[in-house]
């Protein structure tokens, strides 16, 4: 590409590649000689301009975001690409218009980055991504902006045709399908693109090639094969990462509750992370989708909205999620006249089986029940125990909801003048005991875990930030699995402000990284 600096080629990434990747580490790839690419295929590929020194390609697969190849982002060959701006100013054209790339999100395992732009792209339908892998000799189509056979820098986006050699963990290998077609500089980071079943859908992202053909390449340089970075497995995490900015972009200033659960599938072990439900200050009621995988700064995959604006819902005092054996968690609900209700069930079509453990006008639920929490204080048994925090400061146990209702309650902290303080309460699993943990904040801005909770007594406290800590502006707490889909030990704060922090991991040793999913608001 005239007046561009072709960049190197991402060798690390080339390592578990075949005998054919290996020897491209002396001639790196980026780019198609080919055929005009089809409209659709053009209006989602950009071109990258990276710090006025080289270009890429890149393809729209959600409003904010571009999917491309980390080596165009990284000064030395073969480092790692640090999360975040890029560090030379990079602009995405995309049609008739441009943008500067704000963020790259990068895999570590690949030659693959998300670039996010600096506002959402409209009247362009992104690529998806698919989650099949082509087969060996299957054809597939790459695409970009690189130089052709005879032109430095063409002003239209090139495709051509190759087909699937062999499939490595994170690789394809591809040998052109007809004479002239050839990946070549600039076309790095365009998309591998399948047409399987009349869909276009990504499947791999360019990487590296010989070349050959390519303008300003050695004659004697007659070899076309290429190798793609893998996407067919990475449709979660495009997802996920893509999502980020929605979930960002939300009104969080005004979440006034937040529980976690398994409410859209799966379960604690399985491949989706626990979903989140939040109510809003009018009334509307948000499901957040776990995702896949186990990026906490990007824990969420999509949303569904369970209620709207100005619903009963704005006379949700306390919710909490339990399970009382189904198949998805269900939640509890304390509403504003005293009624206590369970459904069993909550998914993303809404709330079902709803059940009335306390009638409306019940003075004793109205006044006098505080906060509440959801969690499993049964050895073996299912996640419905219910603890209630009281206006007088006694703390009781009602255990097995499904069976017992509101019927078997034990009193496992006297009237006092201390828990009168706790401000909010979270259930997870934290220390490792066989049973749940409680997180208590304090009015103070103390926050302390109790482990392994039961309905005998109250254990020995853990503290995990100090009184006078930041923790007095933490708003509403929720913990579950965001992470790692085993143990749900990570804390989820909704802060004064309205900015959303994660703590990932949080253990007998206390909180430790600190992840903002959402700015202040």
């Amino acid at each position: 590409m005239s007046g561009f600096r072709p960049h190197t080629a991402w060798t690390s990434g080339l390592i578990a590649a075949t005998s054919l990747a290996t020897a491209l580490t002396t001639t790196p790839a980026t780019a198609v000689s080919g055929p005009q690419a089809s409209d659709a295929v053009s209006a989602t590929t950009a071109r990258l301009d990276i710090g006025g020194q080289h270009g890429c390609s890149a393809t729209l697969v959600a409003p904010q975001w571009l999917l491309t190849a980390a080596s165009c982002f990284t000064v030395t060959p073969g480092t790692a690409l640090t999360p975040g701006a890029p560090k030379l100013k990079t602009t995405a054209a995309l049609g008739n218009s441009a943008q500067q790339v704000v963020n790259l999100v990068p895999r570590t395992d690949r030659d693959v980055v998300m670039a996010q732009l600096a506002k959402p792209v409209t009247g362009i339908t992104p690529v998806p991504v698919t989650g099949t892998a082509p087969a060996t000799g299957n054809e597939v189509q790459t695409a970009g902006y690189g130089r052709t056979h005879d032109e430095w820098m063409p002003d239209q986006v090139h495709a051509a045709a190759f087909t699937v050699q062999t499939t490595g963990a994170t690789t394809f290998d591809l040998a052109a399908k007809s004479d002239g077609a050839a990946v070549c500089k600039g076309d790095s980071g365009g998309p591998l693109l399948s047409t399987a079943g009349g869909h276009t859908a990504i499947v791999g992202v360019n990487s590296s090639s010989w070349q050959g053909g390519c303008l300003g390449t050695a004659p004697a340089e007659t070899r076309t094969g290429a190798v793609a970075a893998r996407a067919d497995d990475l449709a979660g995490w495009v997802q996920q990462v893509s999502y980020s900015t929605t979930f960002a972009a939300a009104p969080w200033k005004h979440a006034v509750q937040m529980t976690a659960g398994y409410y859209t599938g799966d379960s604690a072990g399985g491949t989706r992370r626990k979903d989140m439900i939040v109510i809003w200050d009018d009334g509307e009621v948000t499901l957040y989708q776990g995702g896949d995988g186990n990026d906490p700064a990007h824990p969420f995959a999509a949303e569904q909205r369970l209620q709207p604006e100005k619903s009963i819902w704005t006379k949700a005092v306390s919710v909490t999620s339990v399970n009382t054996g189904g198949g998805t968690d269900g939640l509890v609900v304390r509403w504003v006249d005293g009624e206590m209700t369970l459904y069993p069930t909550v998914d993303a079509k809404g709330f079902h089986g709803e059940k009335q453990l306390a009638p409306p006008k019940d003075d004793t639920w109205k006044d006098d029940a505080r906060l509440m929490a959801g969690a499993r204080f049964t050895p073996g048994g299912h996640r419905d125990d219910l603890l209630v925090d009281w206006k007088d400061g006694h703390v009781s146990v009602f255990s097995d909801l499904a069976v017992n209702g509101l019927k078997k309650q034990t009193q496992i902290v006297a009237k006092n003048n201390t828990w009168t303080y706790a401000t909010q309460l979270a259930t997870g699993s934290f220390t490792g005991k066989g049973t749940d943990d409680l997180l208590v904040r304090w009015i103070d801005g103390e926050t302390t875990i109790y482990p392994g909770m039961t309905a005998k007594a109250l254990p020995g406290e853990i503290k995990i930030r100090p009184a006078k800590s930041n923790w007095a502006d933490a708003t509403v707490v929720t913990a579950g699995a965001f992470t790692g889909n085993t143990t749900a030990d990570d804390v989820l704060v909704r802060w004064n402000d309205g900015h959303v922090s994660l703590f990932p991991a949080v253990d007998t040793k206390g909180l430790h990284n600190e992840i903002q999913l959402a700015p202040a608001s």
